[in-house]
């Protein structure tokens, strides 16, 4: 079959199981997140290299057929005995379609031409935050963009996002609730700013660190 996604009964468009890649999402942020540390902590880029290769040649197989998807192969292997959850395979698509161009750039600045820039950094940041914000609040930031590029709305998003509804009274916050979420996240931002002061700088990385910051 040459369509993108797979045509399951019940549902107006072709569709991809969401459970399958929230898993991969999650294996590739657990060794994206070890590749970054070893980069930017360390100054050892062989691993990253490794998987920013891998990274954008899966993305770029998904977006062609996700049937044959390394990372979506293994996050089905351990989903399998799961119930599917269908999402509209389009707006899949389009998001792995941001995901393989700011692979390609990764991909020069890691391994065709070696170097580290805060444009790097950055990127690294939003790659691991569009793998999180799917792999463990099933947010696809990018059918969102896809409902604001495209005249024809995205149909069966992860977790109904694309749909406007009123929130459910249990998922709403009172004041209490904001306070100690506020504190908490205060608090965690403060934790990894002193981090980062204290930590040696033994990488390039952290060397750039208290200038980016502005303390330095």
């Amino acid at each position: 079959m040459s369509s993108f996604g797979e045509k399951v009964h019940g549902y107006d468009v072709l569709v991809l199981n969401e459970r399958e890649a929230r898993a991969a999402a999650g294996l590739l942020f657990l060794f994206g997140m070890l590749s970054f540390m070893n980069s930017f902590m360390l100054g050892h880029f062989v691993f990253t290299q490794y998987f920013v290769t891998f990274f954008m040649l899966d993305f770029f197989v998904r977006i062609l057929n996700p049937r044959y998807s390394p990372s979506l192969l293994a996050g089905r292997f351990f989903i399998q005995h799961q119930k599917p959850e269908y999402v509209g395979a389009a707006q899949k698509r389009f998001a792995w379609s941001i995901g393989l161009l700011l692979s390609v750039i990764m991909f020069y600045f890691v391994v065709i031409e070696p170097q580290m820039t805060p444009l790097k950094i950055v990127i690294c940041v939003v790659c691991l935050t569009l793998l999180i914000s799917e792999s463990a609040f099933s947010i696809c930031l990018g059918c969102k963009m896809y409902n604001m590029i495209y005249k024809e709305a995205a149909k069966h998003c992860p977790g109904g996002i694309c749909e406007i509804e009123e929130k459910e009274p249990t998922v709403k916050f009172n004041t209490l609730q904001k306070t100690l979420l506020v504190s908490v996240s205060l608090l965690v931002i403060y934790g990894l700013y002193i981090f980062s002061v204290s930590v040696p700088n033994y990488s390039s990385a952290m060397q750039m660190m208290p200038m980016m910051l502005g303390y330095e």
